[in-house]
């Protein structure tokens, strides 16, 4: 017969064994799937469906975001790599200018057998000189590509070569071509200045005193009267200085005004059509284009 001491003793080492090998109701050490949904951790289970998405999101807007960046790199290189290609080729067309022994009037354009993704255009041409009026050579060496929008960029290296006598000026423009408009633009008399501005001779004496230009004959030119005519007799600085001292300087003028007609093409006429127009002819369709 076992007593009651030997019972207890008994009971306290079963719990103790119980407590060792972590089978006692406190512990979760050898709990029951079905246990771990009373709170005990679970081990050696993997992630949820939902866990795994979040994730899976989470890592899509990073990637993206990254890739954001790096498109934005490549195109930028991409864009300063040409932008550089396109410098060098105009420093390269404005160098030859330069090592010239003489220059003509000419427009030169085409697409760079090393840079082929770069065209150039190089003009030189007689120009008057915004701050003086004198006539000078002027050499404009441009290169164009596309950036990675698809857009135009250009590059334009300008450099006034040398300063023109009359006689240089002079050449660059035919005789004809300068009698026509020496014919169709000098008025002699103030009487005569009035007529055309439709104005009378005080009119004309204060325009002479706000600025308006004669030659150096003392005549009066209808391309600059035009000026104030259009400005209602007050010209702007700007307008003021776009008059001319001479039919040869005007001449020069209207010359220069016709490239860049043909280089904008908004006339509606071909490059052909504009270098058989006589000079009063593409001052008529210059002043139309201000209008």
């Amino acid at each position: 017969m076992i007593d009651r001491a030997d019972k207890s003793g008994m009971t306290e080492l079963m719990r103790g064994i119980v407590k060792a090998e972590g089978l006692d109701d406190g512990s979760c050490a050898g709990a029951s799937a079905r246990d771990s949904k009373a709170g005990c951790p679970r081990h050696g289970v993997g992630f949820t469906l939902l866990e795994v998405i979040a994730a899976l999101a989470i890592l899509g807007l990073a990637a993206s975001s990254v890739l954001v960046v790096i498109d934005r790199c490549v195109s930028s290189a991409s864009d300063s790599a040409l932008r550089m290609e396109a410098f060098t080729l105009a420093r390269e067309n404005l160098e030859k200018i330069l090592v010239r022994d003489s220059v003509n009037e000419t427009v030169e354009y085409g697409t760079s057998e090393r840079y082929p993704d770069v065209s150039w255009q190089t003009v030189i041409e007689g120009f008057p000189e915004p701050v003086s009026g004198q006539m000078w050579v002027r050499a404009v060496c441009a290169a164009e590509y596309k950036d990675a929008t698809g857009e135009t960029q250009r590059i334009e290296l300008i450099h006034w070569i040398a300063q023109l006598t009359d006689q240089q000026a002079g050449q660059l423009v035919g005789q004809q071509d300068l009698e026509k408009l020496e014919v169709e633009q000098v008025i002699k008399t103030g009487q005569e200045a009035a007529a055309y501005a439709q104005v009378d001779a005080d009119t004309i004496a204060q325009w002479l005193e706000n600025g308006l230009v004669k030659t150096d004959d003392d005549m009066f030119l209808r391309y600059n009267l035009d000026v104030f005519i259009q400005a209602q007799g007050n010209p702007t600085p700007e307008q003021k200085a776009q008059q001319v001292e001479s039919v040869r300087e005007l001449a020069m003028k209207l010359r220069t005004e016709q490239k860049g007609l043909e280089q904008t093409g908004g006339t509606g006429l071909s490059n052909e059509q504009l270098e058989k127009m006589s000079p009063g002819q593409i001052m008529d369709l210059v002043n139309k284009q201000r209008k």
